[in-house]
Formats: structure tokens, C-alpha cells, sequence
């Protein structure tokens, strides 16, 4: 049974930054697509950004090209998102999912994702 922990999430200020970290717990593929989605209040959860474990190749959404990172470190199984210079539209419920498809149309379809976390919540205000 896989497990996946959210940890990270907080309130900070307008060009702030915080660092998101999901760890996972039993047995993953170790090629594996895992990323992360967001939802805000009132909208539909969107990608945000997917890495494929065995390549490190990433996919980014518009929204946070340039701000976002999202890195991985195999020996924890556990992958980071690194967000620089937050904005208020970036506030929202992130979650982080494994076992999906990371093409570059294929990363934001949540339908493919085996397994998600609970959520942590971003605040920027």
C-alpha cells in the first residue's frame, strides 16, 4: 500500500518562498511519474508541475515557470517543490500524486495518477 505525505505548506507573505516535500511510503516504482497539482478555493485543481523519477524530466504549468522547481531525492523516495517569489494566486490546497503519466500533455491528467496525498494548504497573503 503506497502512502503519500504532504509536508511544507504555511502561510507566507507576497514574493515569499516555501518549500513543499511529499514523501512516499511502500512499495513505488522506482520510474515512476510524480508530481504535484493544486487546488484554490473555488476552482478546478490544476498541474503544477510532474518529474519522472528515472530522468529527471519535468514539466512545469504557465502559472509557475520560472518560480517553481520540483526536485527529487531517491535515497528518501521523496520529492520537493521549491516555490520562489509566491503570489496570492498561488494560494490553495497543493497535493502531491505518484504513478502517472509524464508526457507533456499526459503529466496534468489527474485520472491517471494511482496514488495521492492529503493535501497541504498554501496561503500567500
Amino acid at each position: 500500500h503506497v502512502q503519500l505525505v504532504e509536508s511544507g505548506g504555511g502561510l507566507v507573505q507576497p514574493g515569499g518562498s516555501l518549500r513543499l516535500s511529499c514523501a512516499a511510503s511502500g512499495y513505488i516504482y522506482s520510474r515512476n511519474c510524480m508530481a504535484w497539482f493544486r487546488q484554490a478555493p473555488g476552482k478546478e485543481r490544476e498541474g503544477v508541475a510532474a518529474l519522472y523519477t528515472a530522468g529527471d524530466i519535468t514539466h512545469y504549468g504557465d502559472s509557475v515557470k520560472g518560480r517553481f522547481t520540483i526536485s527529487q531525492d531517491n535515497g528518501k523516495n521523496t520529492i520537493y517543490l521549491q516555490m520562489n517569489n509566491l503570489k496570492p494566486e498561488d494560494t490553495g490546497v497543493y497535493y502531491c500524486a505518484a504513478e502517472g503519466l509524464c508526457g507533456v500533455l499526459g503529466w496534468t491528467r489527474q485520472s491517471e495518477y494511482a496514488y495521492w496525498g492529503q493535501g497541504t494548504q498554501v496561503t500567500v497573503s
